[in-house]
């Protein structure tokens, strides 16, 4: 009898395992969602809207990677939408002055990360709560980009030099059928999974985001975790900035604006506690296309971008709701 239950067991341990997954109740809502979609719409399933689908969320979702991070450490970042605009602000600004795209991208990515980087020393060397210095960020990130661009919008046209080989990182295809900006956050999530679930670091961002203070007195540099989740946070963003100038080749200082919560959004649904030192990567990964196919039924339906609005807020009121009280069930046990 031990001899066939014994195998019995190990093999049902990873489906468990799934079963009792913070991620499983969101991967189920999305495939409630997915057949939702179909019933409603017979073209919901169709490849070409799903593949589309996929590029509307690539930003959001390269964003949302950085996020995490950020996120699970116990801290917030609410200045993302506005790296966003500066990176793209500085990146175009640059290429129409002359300068060569990968070069003028690099440049839109250190911008970022720098961005991300006073986030973090204002944190860990000032001790301001996250909430706080990233929503004054917010404001001066903003008002930088609108500085120096002085309020004016910034366009590219494929005729100046280079430009065409630019937008291909946002307009192209791979293999003439999947969206290269879909590719690029692929490529970002399975980096975000690697660092966070085989890494020191990961492992790290765990300690800090659960206890703070244990996490110091065993040696973890909280500091320096805490500021390479802004430094990574700032530079998704200003990553997901320069695809989004590559995509419309078009740019403005009030680009973004909103982003900030759709990002947060994601990362929360995903199944990351806000309070940090619970959630993962794919958790964040299954947030964004659930928000994407979200977008995209209504979308199909013809309802009013105010009432996505409103129906995104319930979904994040109810994501929140559900990790309480799931806190509050394990407490009790």
């Amino acid at each position: 009898m031990t001899s066939t239950t014994a195998p019995a067991r190990e093999f049902s341990l990873p489906f468990r395992r799934l079963l009792h997954a913070r991620e499983s109740g969101v991967f189920a809502a999305l495939v409630l969602l997915f057949v939702l979609g179909v019933f409603l719409s017979p073209s919901f399933a169709q490849s070409d809207n799903l593949l589309s689908v996929g590029q509307q969320v690539a930003q959001i979702g390269i964003m949302a990677v950085g996020v995490t991070f950020v996120i699970l450490n116990g801290e917030i970042d609410l200045s993302v939408g506005s790296t966003y605009a500066l990176s793209a602000i500085s990146t175009g600004m640059l290429i129409s002055d002359g300068w060569s795209w990968p070069l003028a991208m690099l440049v839109g990515l250190v911008v970022g990360a720098v961005a991300g980087l006073l986030n973090g020393l204002a944190v860990v060397v000032l001790g301001v709560p996250s909430f706080i210095v990233t929503l004054g960020t917010l404001s001066v990130f903003r008002g930088v980009a609108l500085l120096i661009s002085d309020g004016a919008p910034i366009s590219l046209s494929s005729s100046q030099p280079g430009v065409a080989d630019f937008n291909l990182l946002g307009q192209g295809m791979l293999f003439g059928l999947i969206p290269m900006q879909f590719v690029i956050f692929a490529v970002i999530a399975v980096i975000g999974v690697v660092l966070l679930s085989r890494s020191r670091f990961g492992f790290n961002t765990y300690a800090v985001g659960g206890n703070q203070e244990a996490a110091r007195l065993v040696g973890v540099n909280v500091k320096r975790v805490k500021l390479t989740a802004f430094v990574l946070s700032g530079f998704t963003a200003g990553l997901a900035g320069v695809l989004g100038l590559s995509f419309l080749s078009y740019v403005q200082g009030v680009t973004g604006q909103g982003m900030e919560l759709t990002v947060i959004s994601a990362v929360i649904i995903g199944g990351a506690a806000l309070f940090g030192g619970s959630g993962t990567m794919w958790g964040t990964v299954i947030g964004v296309a659930f928000i994407g196919l979200l977008q995209n039924i209504l979308n199909i339906k013809g309802i009013s971008s105010f009432w996505q609005t409103v129906v995104t807020g319930l979904v994040i009121v109810a994501a929140v709701a559900a990790d309480t009280w799931q806190r509050r069930r394990k407490t009790r046990a």
